[in-house]
């Protein structure tokens, strides 16, 4: 019995490299989008797509009109609609690529093993202040931001620019501090700024029994690069927000992994 002859699709190396790549951007896009209002609207477009693809093969006039006009500005519309999606999209690729290439060269001249000891005496300070205040169950938000936007996280603060200290994390947050009411931003090994007004998110999927806390930094880990650690105030318990996605229940000793990593 002869097998099956695929010569007639006359394909290259080149196209499997366009399949495997365009297959990467899908699956790079999905992660951004999902668990987010986003997806929800995505996958409106796509319905209505298919609609109009079925309604012009019927003949239907009317309707094929209407939605043609829809389908002729939907390259716009899909800009407008997912601009915060398309700039952290960017934003991913264009701080990645800067971040593994300091990675390879201090890997190289230094070696892991202090990469990793430096790591763990920048995160030191922000596991022992979590710990203080899941505690006495003191209400915080620190966010990790990879690409600061001074523009972005300064309008709504107070300019700190100090060296990340477990007292000083303890003191924006402590309840009758006048900065406690929002969130405290890290970069660079800084905190940047503190009582940070953040976007809330638009997920209504999200436990009842998250507040401003949690909803803000879910936000903000939609719409850029940025991670964030939040202790409930009810509870004690932490969080942790990246891309939209939040763990719950966290210990010490995972959160201490995922900073490492992310951090």
């Amino acid at each position: 019995m002869e097998g099956f002859d695929f010569s007639f699709l006359n394909l290259r190396l080149l196209d499997f490299l366009d399949i495997i790549l365009v297959a990467l951007i899908i699956y790079y896009v999905f992660n951004l989008i999902r668990g987010t209002i986003a997806l929800n609207i995505l996958l409106g477009l796509v319905i209505i797509y298919a609609v109009y693809l079925v309604v012009k093969q019927a003949h239907m006039q009317l309707l094929t009109e209407i939605l043609d006009g829809f389908v002729q500005i939907g390259f716009i519309a899909l800009i407008v609609v997912f601009q915060q999606e398309i700039r952290r999209f960017l934003l991913l690729i264009g701080r990645n690529a800067s971040l593994q290439k300091n990675k390879a060269w201090w890997s190289f001249l230094f070696g892991r093993k202090e990469i990793e000891k430096d790591n763990s005496a920048r995160i030191k300070p922000i596991i022992d202040a979590c710990k203080s205040m899941q505690k006495s169950k003191t209400g915080a938000l620190i966010i990790f931001a990879k690409y600061y936007d001074e523009q972005f996280y300064q309008n709504s603060g107070e300019i700190i620019d100090a060296r990340v200290s477990k007292r000083l994390l303890e003191s924006i947050f402590q309840k009758n501090s006048p900065l406690h009411d929002g969130a405290v931003i890290i970069s660079e090994n800084k905190i940047k700024c503190a009582s940070s007004i953040l976007p809330l998110t638009e997920n209504d999927k999200l436990p009842p029994q998250f507040g401003l806390r949690h909803r803000a930094g879910i936000g903000i880990s939609e719409t850029s690069d940025a991670v964030a650690v939040i202790v409930s105030e009810e509870t004690g318990e932490i969080s942790y927000a990246k891309q939209g996605r939040v763990k719950m229940k966290m210990t010490l000793g995972e959160l201490e992994k995922l900073l490492n990593k992310d951090f």
